[in-house]
């Protein structure tokens, strides 16, 4: 079969107006970017329409370094939706370099379930990533200069948490000294880079409804505490405007096409094992209000992307999903079984109970892959009727929307018949920030016991005098295993999880938790993905 970029060359895009026409999206008002991507003003979003449009989360089982397709599927059940007739949209995150150059290559789907222009969507896209970067990179320079320019009269900070970050795999920049050499470069101190997306400025954007909202949230960040252990926000600082200014443009969503020229939403990018790994309400508030089905994903397995999905984004938005679909695979359960394919079921059946207890019905959704044999696939459709789930095959890859199509008629019966119940979430906003935690940790997770290194329970209470023990938990560990070790296939049981660090986002409003041994600056594989990129003839490759 082709590759991905191959296949996209081959696609004639329509112009982005006549899409978005289309769709009912007011295309006059677009801003656009070139002939095939735009951005929709939030202006646009219909709250109306919102409360009546289906929402479908899809994740997944615990992914393989490869993934499992999630995106593909997410891609294709849109396109096999609106192949039977329905109206459907699919809202998804933008990618980040990084992974685009490392490890993973492109994520704009895969085969014919494809969201384009491919290469611009991977690459810079309508720059938000950029905007993310310069607006968290001027804070960290502002307070910095603000530092030396009021160190002779008295004004210091007991301890800056406000590091870098960088769109790049750049395992070298995590832990840094700056200021090095005379006294005007600045004061000597240790700093460091995280990736783009665990950004909180990247959190905010997601999270915000509009440009006051985004505004006020920016203001709110906690840069660092005075010796007398107040906190010291961006307000403080004074630039809350300017940094708000950078961003101006970055807060209203994007809007390209699939390769069956229906509209797509990508809007933000955190990461699910280091952030909160969905894309932007507003991008899908704005699908919701211009489709009656619409298609969102959360990062990874369903351990970590759907639970910050209903744990953090649902809970600061209302949304409420009709359904969740999770995605596995034939070689992701043989992984997780120890290449026994009936042995991985297991993982599958976690990430079913952890969805149910969050109310959620749900289809599974088999990502076919060239190498399934019907046998394979009558086993896992077999233990899904053990289960009383839903079960699809998902052949998007292939086929595009027609491929897409059992599984969209599973779901829209599925959303007919036995819709979502209310939302359950895994704690309650009152609860401790370690009540908090170790719920996640032994209801989702499987956990036993929590384990925290020194001096986090003194942070903690620093948390709860400011009043900020109110906020959501994100919990940042590995993507490959329910327990913070990365080898532990299948379903991990009565582990201690230790809880290295713990980190306030007080613009976003949520408490990050660090488990194990996972950073926030991902490092390149030995031989990344950067190496199979080139551009011949004003051609690009290798991005699949």
């Amino acid at each position: 079969m082709k590759s991905d970029i191959e296949i996209a060359h081959e696609y004639s895009m329509r112009d982005i107006r006549e899409v978005t026409c289309e769709a009912g999206i007011p295309c006059q008002d677009v801003n656009l970017y070139g002939k095939y991507m735009a951005k929709v003003p939030l202006q646009f979003i219909r709250e109306e329409q919102v409360s009546r449009s289906n929402l479908i989360l899809v994740t997944a089982i615990t992914p393989t370094k490869a993934g499992v397709g999630k995106t593909t599927v997410s891609i294709g059940l849109a396109l096999g939706l609106n192949h039977i007739g329905k109206k459907a949209i699919v809202a998804l995150r933008e990618p980040s370099l990084g992974p685009c150059f490392g490890m993973k290559g492109g994520a704009a789907g895969g085969g014919y379930a494809q969201v384009v222009p491919m290469e611009d969507i991977n690459l810079h896209f309508t720059g938000d990533f950029h905007a993310v970067t310069s607006a968290h990179n001027m804070i960290a320079a502002l307070l910095d200069n603000h530092l030396y320019y009021n160190k002779n009269k008295g004004f210091c900070l007991k301890e800056i948490i406000w590091k870098r970050v960088l769109d790049v795999n750049d395992r070298s920049l995590r832990s840094i000294i700056t200021g090095v050499g005379p006294k005007t470069n600045g004061i000597t101190q240790a700093a460091g880079f995280d990736i783009t997306p665990a950004s909180e400025i990247m959190a905010i954007l997601c999270l915000s409804k509009d440009i006051e909202d985004l505004k006020q949230r920016i203001g709110r960040i906690i840069l660092g505490y005075t010796y007398e252990d107040k906190p010291f926000t961006v307000d403080d600082l004074g630039v809350t405007g300017a940094i708000t200014v950078l961003l101006k443009d970055a807060i209203h969503p994007n809007v390209v096409q699939t390769l069956e020229g229906t509209p797509a939403f990508i809007h933000g990018g955190p990461f699910a094992n280091i952030a909160h790994g969905c894309n932007s309400i507003t991008a899908t508030k704005m699908a919701m209000s211009y489709a009656d089905y619409v298609i969102t994903e959360a990062g990874f397995g369903a351990d970590l992307g759907a639970e910050k999905f209903f744990n953090i984004k649902c809970r600061k938005s209302g949304l409420q999903p009709k359904l969740t679909v999770i995605v596995a695979t034939v070689q992701g359960l043989k992984m997780h079984g120890g290449m026994d394919l009936k042995k991985g079921f297991a993982n599958l059946d976690k990430h079913l109970k952890n969805l149910a207890g969050f109310g959620q019905t749900v289809v599974v959704a088999l990502n076919r892959y060239s190498s399934d044999l019907p046998e394979e696939i009558e086993t896992v459709a077999a233990h899904c009727e053990r289960k009383k789930v839903r079960f699809a095959v998902n052949n998007a890859y292939e086929e595009g929307g027609k491929g897409a199509r059992e599984l969209a008629e599973t779901v829209v019966d599925a959303i007919k018949r036995n819709p979502s119940g209310p939302l359950k979430f895994t704690y309650d906003d009152e609860d401790p920030i370690t009540e908090k935690i170790e719920k996640i940790a032994k209801n989702i997770y499987g956990a036993k016991t929590v384990f925290y290194y020194q001096g986090l329970k003194d942070r903690i209470a620093r948390m709860q005098s400011l009043d900020l023990s109110r906020y959501p938990v994100c919990i940042a560990k590995t993507q490959y295993s329910f327990s913070t070790d990365p080898k532990a296939y299948g379903v991990a049981k009565d582990f201690e999880m230790n809880i290295q660090d713990i980190l306030i986002n007080n613009g976003a409003g949520m408490i990050i938790a660090i488990a194990g041994d996972i950073v926030r600056m991902p490092g390149l594989p030995k031989n990344p993905q950067a190496s199979n990129i080139d551009i011949i003839d004003g051609v690009v490759s290798g991005l699949s």
